[in-house]
């Protein structure tokens, strides 16, 4: 159950609620989506919060809009989900399990806040966090920032400053914020989430875009279903058994069936070289 004075959502902002015996359900204190412009692409985000109210609400919003987010209630469970000493190169190396960025809580069980930063700055994990707290104090915003953390957003805060917040980290971090990204006549813009064929604008939903974003991130490399799984579900969301596919089959219809090749057996992959488009065929005059 949530902490006593738990904060609320009111007209997108986050707000200090009153003492209250029983706190009412998450949804009716997140009842205005994430506009899809305010994200740089589909992150794989580390929410770690303790409180459930805040912790359902922020994980609905980002969900409302296409991300995948990974939600633990205490610091050990941070901790251990980023991974151990030299887990950054292995997860470079898979690019699956690698978050873009964590939204980390300070006041959390089993393990401080800080400490967690400490702990994943000690372990060489260049991962952006962005620490969401009630602790206003000019000392402690220097210790958080002193500590590793990359940003730093008192409670209550406004849901569109906390998007554009994750915005700025991840152009200024780097981790998975790619530049464009062009293969043949297809350009991904991560920034602005949109998607060129021929310079034609390409509609694309939130889950087709994650999918072509991991696919795009590394041409040649074979995604399969469980990796390209990875970066489209939370740990506790349903997947369906088909849902790749789906996705897969979508793009090939807005991009060309050559564009994604499936090797069988193995997963999906677009090939290092362009591939050539199969001809179309032509109508031949009937011989005289």
């Amino acid at each position: 159950m949530p902490r006593h004075g738990a904060p609320r959502f009111w007209r997108g902002r986050l707000e200090d609620g009153a003492s209250r015996k029983r706190a009412p359900s998450a949804s009716r204190f997140y009842n205005e989506p994430f506009p899809a412009h305010f994200f740089l692409h589909a992150m794989r985000v580390l929410l770690v919060e303790d409180d459930d109210m805040i912790g359902e609400a922020v994980r609905k919003g980002l969900r409302q809009d296409g991300f995948a987010i990974d939600w633990v209630s205490d610091g050990e469970a941070a901790v251990q989900a980023v991974g151990a000493p030299g887990a950054a190169a292995a997860a470079a190396e898979s690019s699956a399990s690698m978050f873009d960025l964590m939204l980390l809580d300070l006041g959390l069980p089993k393990r401080d806040g800080l400490d967690v930063v400490h702990e994943v700055r000690r372990r060489g994990i260049a991962l952006p966090i962005l620490i969401l707290t009630a602790r206003d104090a000019v000392a402690d915003r220097v210790a958080g920032l002193n500590a590793g953390a990359d940003d730093y957003l008192v409670k209550p805060f406004d849901l569109q400053e906390l998007a554009a917040r994750m915005h700025a980290l991840l152009r200024r971090q780097g981790g998975r914020a790619d530049p464009l990204m062009r293969h043949g006549d297809v350009l991904l813009n991560p920034v602005t989430r949109e998607v060129l064929r021929a310079g034609v604008p390409v509609k694309l939903s939130g889950r087709e875009f994650a999918v072509l974003h991991a696919l795009l991130s590394r041409p040649g490399k074979v995604w399969s279903i469980a990796q390209l799984q990875d970066n489209l579900y939370g740990w506790d969301e349903e997947v369906g058994s088909n849902t790749v596919e789906v996705y897969i089959h979508a793009l090939r219809k807005k991009l060309g069936s050559h564009f994604i090749q499936n090797i069988r057996g193995v997963g999906y992959v677009i090939p290092r070289e362009v591939p050539t488009p199969p001809a179309e065929p032509t109508d031949r005059p009937d011989a005289q």
